[in-house]
């Protein structure tokens, strides 16, 4: 049987800084799984040159002249193209978390992150995948919507504990129940009951509802 070897992810690079794509550029030729098929230094050239090529992924820096990386999300979040956004930023606020996810982002990643592991972010996004910070998170469609919709239980308002609080922060960094548990030197299962109570309290139903929750609201930073 002859085997076919998929077709690379098809990349474009959204960033005004020439020695930063390059390198990035570099980066994304030592394999075979990514083909950079274009490159945009502003917003509108980003909309341009993305709405033509219908790349797999946008890789897209927030901070750019003429439009913003937000902006630019803005203008292509209604196009009919299969482009998945990775927002690359120096350094991001929760809100702008928030803002990059509900404009259809599908990864949050730092420029001063490891090589690595935007190769792996652009691995998991282009397979549907949702990545925030150092973290890949399973993607639940609408979940992300709701979790990150405004409600009135706004997180001064919520019933948490101290504790309670605490194991959110600690979701959102990632940690997994044994490494919490771990952590704050209670059982797995005590670990899972304070998530359960959270979860209702938040009203969310899984943990990637209640990590969106707690960045949209307050109780964790990316």
């Amino acid at each position: 049987m002859i085997s076919v070897n998929p077709s690379p992810v098809r990349i474009v690079i959204a960033d005004d800084h020439p020695l930063f794509r390059d390198g990035l550029r570099n980066l994304l030729s030592t394999t075979a799984s990514f083909d950079v098929v274009g490159e945009a230094a502003n917003g509108s050239g980003t909309v341009t040159m993305v709405k033509s090529l219908k790349p797999d992924i946008l890789l897209l820096d927030l901070a750019m002249p003429d439009r913003s990386g937000l902006d630019t999300l803005r203008l292509l979040v209604d196009e009919p193209i299969p482009t998945r956004t990775i927002v690359l930023t120096a350094a991001i606020g929760r809100l702008e978390t928030v803002q990059a996810v509900q404009l259809g982002a599908h990864g949050v990643v730092l420029k001063a992150d490891a090589s690595g592991l935007l190769l792996e972010c652009i691995q998991a996004v282009a397979s549907g995948r949702y990545w925030l910070g150092s973290q890949e998170l399973p993607d639940h469609g609408q979940a992300l919507r709701n979790a990150l919709a405004d409600r009135s239980n706004v997180a001064s308002q919520l019933d948490l504990s101290p504790r309670e609080r605490e194991i959110v922060a600690a979701l959102a960094e990632g940690l997994t129940n044994r490494e919490m548990a771990e952590r704050f030197g209670v059982t797995i299962e005590t670990i899972k009951h304070h998530l359960n109570s959270s979860f209702d309290k938040c009203g969310v139903s899984n943990r990637l509802e209640l990590t969106l929750f707690a960045l949209r609201h307050g109780l964790a930073r990316l």
